[in-house]
């Protein structure tokens, strides 16, 4: 078997977990880090065992001991150092938010043509075994008139942010805020759903730094509308629900989701109304949800595609354009949109 040498640049909790995943499937091998600092590197490498440190990004891209990278850095560099990598025929695996913004995206998807390499956004919903089934039973619902999903999550680091000490979760130089964060994950089942929307109309809480912290956001489709909730300064509970004509799809969480039931349109028989009883149409995730990422993003590379079916360019294209679109209403500005 031919294993795939990853390299992964940066080296945060979710480079953690997605290693963890990644070490699920056995295609899968982990051969460098790259790391600003060589300590920092050494650190990691010494962590999950990795043979070859780097601390120049360039050095690493053109290394052979490498096939594909895994990005998960502050989301302004993902565009500079993913084109970075595919220039010197890398694969490239980016961590959502793919870009800060459209003209970057599009800059990536240039590069991955250009280069022959394949290019695919780290969007763990859609590739969750039940978000198949969702697209597989939506047909049962009918003519779908109606998705929400919401995703508010206090974040820890706010806190912090109301004590005067801005983290990177809030700093527009960094390309982040709300919508990037977490937002983004109402967004994507959407776009892969749905498609691109004709209308939006969103409203949110900006803070001081200058993005968002929530948002609320309406969205009109042919024939059908969508609301998003996102929040790194509340909770919620709500789950994500997709309403048709003939019954209604209930999902526990649109970003990891461990469940998924049908509900039947309530009829009356005779007079009697029946009950809308659900059923459960979910599977139990035998893996970690960042192990469905890889082994996608590794089918990909051993068949010689560049993009993904699910998690397609032109789908992280639209979504990052409705994420533009909802910053534009809302007044958030990040110096890489200059």
């Amino acid at each position: 078997m031919k294993k795939i040498r990853f390299g992964v640049i940066g080296t945060n909790n979710i480079t953690d977990w997605v290693i963890a995943g990644g070490r699920e499937d056995e295609r899968f091998e982990l051969a460098a880090v790259c790391s600003r600092t060589r300590e920092r590197a050494e650190e990691f490498a010494a962590k999950h065992s990795i043979p070859h440190i780097f601390t120049s990004l360039e050095e690493m891209a053109k290394c052979p001991l490498i096939d594909a990278v895994y990005i998960a850095t502050p989301n302004y560099m993902h565009a500079r150092q993913s084109i970075l990598c595919m220039d010197n025929g890398k694969h490239v695996l980016c961590e959502k938010p793919f870009a800060s913004n459209a003209r970057e995206v599009r800059a990536m998807i240039d590069a991955a043509r250009r280069n022959n390499v394949t290019l695919m956004e780290a969007m763990i919903s859609t590739l969750n075994p039940n978000f198949a089934i969702v697209k597989e039973r939506i047909k049962q619902i009918g003519t779908v008139r109606r998705y929400f999903a919401s995703y508010c999550q206090y974040s820890s680091r706010y806190d912090k942010f109301k004590e005067g000490i801005v983290l990177n979760a809030f700093k527009p130089e960094l390309s982040n805020g709300a919508v990037m964060d977490i937002g983004i994950y109402t967004i994507y089942p959407m776009v892969a759903l749905f498609g691109r929307p004709e209308k939006i109309d969103a409203q949110g809480v900006l803070l001081h730094t200058g993005v968002d912290g929530q948002g609320a956001v309406n969205l009109q489709y042919k024939g059908m509308n969508a609301t998003i909730l996102y929040s790194k300064i509340a909770n919620s509970s709500l789950p994500t629900e997709i309403e048709g004509e003939e019954g209604n799809l209930l999902l526990d969480r649109i970003h990891i989701t461990r469940s998924v039931d049908y509900i039947p349109r309530r009829v009356t028989s005779q007079g009697k109304e029946q009950e809308d009883v659900p059923t459960s149409i979910g599977v139990e995730l035998k893996n970690s949800v960042y192990y469905y990422e890889i082994a996608e993003f590794i089918n990909l590379i051993e068949q010689g595609r560049k993009e993904s079916d699910v998690n397609s360019l032109d789908n992280s294209l639209a979504t990052i354009e409705i994420i533009d679109e909802i910053r534009r209403q809302l007044g958030v500005h990040y110096p890489a949109d200059e």
